[in-house]
């Protein structure tokens, strides 16, 4: 599996004997299960980290175009806009607060897959693409749907944004960034401090809430500041 790329927006993908050309397109699944996931997000998550979790779920796409994964078997576009639409119900109103906010959303994504019976294997690749889009290193070699889960979340804030740039422009109109990185940051820290099992030690609700402590913002939110080509 490729990890790094630069731009393209269409990848041949095989199918038969045939190979076809596969486009990107600022659409999202129409199913109950897709329309489901979105309402959850919209419902319990401030409007930047909606329009966060959106933008994950096009560069995600755009990361697979551009690595040639569409036609990969573990390629699943439904069960990609769940996990990265979802990856951050755990920073918003319906997590309890008492276990880190990955796992947390990542549980409450796997009630909405059961409530469309998802088959449980797809549920659980889900729920494992969520808890892990906080670990590099791990995310990307626990199967192509942790892995571009992971990394459209990170093209958000600006790796690999090259990938991105044909249609940036065009995303970032339809889903403004609101000073995302703030507005993320600032939910991490308030569910980590919800409870002590909310942000164990070394874990990204942790780091933040010590960052912010000592030094009053976190590195990503410096990062933001100064080298995400599009700001925070």
């Amino acid at each position: 599996m490729a990890l790094r790329g630069t731009a393209a927006t269409s990848a041949p993908a095989a199918t038969g004997n045939t190979v076809t050309a596969v486009s990107f397109t600022m659409e999202f699944p129409t199913t109950p299960m897709a329309g489901a996931a979105l309402a959850i997000v919209r419902r319990s998550e401030a409007e930047a980290i909606v329009n966060h979790s959106a933008r994950s779920f096009f560069f995600a796409e755009l990361l697979a175009i551009h690595e040639g994964l569409h036609h990969d078997s573990g390629y699943d576009r439904e069960l990609l806009f769940a996990a990265t639409v979802m990856h951050d119900l755990g920073t918003g109103a319906l997590a309890p607060g008492r276990a880190r906010f990955e796992v947390e959303g990542a549980d409450l994504a796997a009630e909405v897959l059961a409530e469309h019976r998802v088959p449980q294997a797809d549920i659980a690749r889900v729920w494992e693409a969520i808890a892990l889009h906080t670990s590099p290193g791990i995310a990307e070699r626990r199967g192509l749907l942790a892995y571009l889960t992971a990394e459209g979340s990170k093209m958000d804030i600006g790796f690999n944004a090259p990938v991105t740039a044909s249609y940036q422009a065009a995303i970032h109109a339809a889903y403004p960034r609101l000073r995302m990185v703030r507005t993320l940051t600032d939910a991490i820290v308030d569910h980590a401090a919800r409870s002590e099992t909310a942000a164990p030690i070394y874990s990204m609700g942790q780091q933040f809430a010590l960052e912010r402590r000592e030094s009053g913002a976190t590195q990503l939110e410096r990062l933001a500041a100064g080298l995400i080509p599009w700001g925070e």
